[in-house]
């Protein structure tokens, strides 16, 4: 005969297997990202989660968490119990840029979060106001050996990918030009179209407009190869700045520990959602590439990210105050 005791202890050892065939999600998914709404990470994560929906059967919600660079909203997904129920919608500027750069850091977000997804590259332009004397790279830097004193360029803030594209270029032209920050890239395009700088590196979205109406010239693209959206402007790299190659991307993540199928799942979905013509066509139209990685590869490109930028951050001495 079964005594009471050994009923409940029969129970308890079976609770975490029944749990674990549970169908997932049982409810909402948060997507936490760390940066205001109508940035590109926001967008991207608008765009896809009416797709992850569709095929999830549970609603997935964007929620805006800016502040620090993003470490703000990154806080905030560490903390998130690791059942798949808050995915954290990073960036190359908060996942890889900003923990570089900062003074003190007490985690490392290679251990903190499990890769998911790969979602998009969002390419990073370099562009300079009318009065500027160039059309192409090469025009641009014997131009600013011209400049006694140098020349500034801007940027959306230390940091930023923007940032850290510039200081690369810096690097390997061998320029004195000077970074200026900005808090966004907003500011930072109402002074280049006013001319307070000569130049700066911007993401493509955000300089479509003003290229278009010709109050800003685009000189080349920081991406390894062209744009879709652009195709005949021509990369940094074609026009002579050898191993110039900087990428400005989103990404899905979850935080360590979450159960595996539920990695997986959440990954396939997305997959899907990338792989739908619409979507394709909107992320092109706002200057975005679909780029699916799958869960081991966007941990290893994470890592590789690491690897190429703590050596340009150090050599730059890039530090947040």
């Amino acid at each position: 005969m079964l005594t009471r005791r050994a009923i409940l202890a029969a129970a308890s050892l079976a609770a975490p297997a029944a749990l674990a065939q549970e169908a997932w999600p049982q409810r909402a998914v948060t997507m936490i990202v760390p940066w205001a709404p109508g940035g590109s990470n926001d967008v991207v994560a608008r765009l896809l989660a009416p797709a992850l929906e569709a095929r999830l059967r549970q609603p997935f919600v964007v929620e805006n968490r800016p502040g620090g660079g993003g470490s703000v909203g990154m806080a905030l997904a560490m903390r998130a119990r690791p059942d798949g129920l808050t995915v954290f919608i990073s960036s190359a500027s908060n996942h890889v840029f900003h923990p570089l750069i900062a003074n003190e850091s007490s985690y490392d977000v290679r251990e903190a979060f499990q890769g998911v997804a790969m979602l998009a590259d969002v390419p990073n332009v370099l562009a300079v106001h009318p009065a500027v004397p160039a059309r192409n790279v090469q025009e641009l830097i014997a131009w600013i050996r011209t400049q006694r004193g140098g020349v500034a360029y801007g940027s959306s803030g230390v940091g930023s990918s923007n940032h850290l594209a510039g200081e690369l270029f810096r690097m390997r032209t061998g320029l004195d030009i000077t970074h200026v920050p900005y808090r966004g890239g907003g500011p930072a395009m109402a002074d280049l179209i006013g001319g307070t700088i000569p130049m700066a590196v911007m993401n493509l979205p955000t300089l479509i407009p003003p290229a278009e109406a010709g109050r800003v010239r685009l000189l080349g693209v920081g991406t390894a190869t062209r744009v879709s959206l652009k195709p005949d402007l021509p990369t940094i790299q074609e026009q002579g700045v050898a191993d110039y190659a900087v990428r400005s991307w989103t990404g899905a993540f979850l935080p360590r520990g979450t159960p595996r199928a539920i990695i997986e799942t959440l990954s396939a979905a997305f997959k899907e959602a990338l792989e739908a013509p619409l979507a394709r066509t909107r992320l092109r139209d706002i200057g975005s590439e679909p780029l699916f990685m799958d869960p081991a590869a966007t941990d290893a490109f994470v890592r590789e990210e690491y690897t190429r930028w703590g050596p340009v951050v150090r050599a730059a001495n890039i530090r947040i105050e």
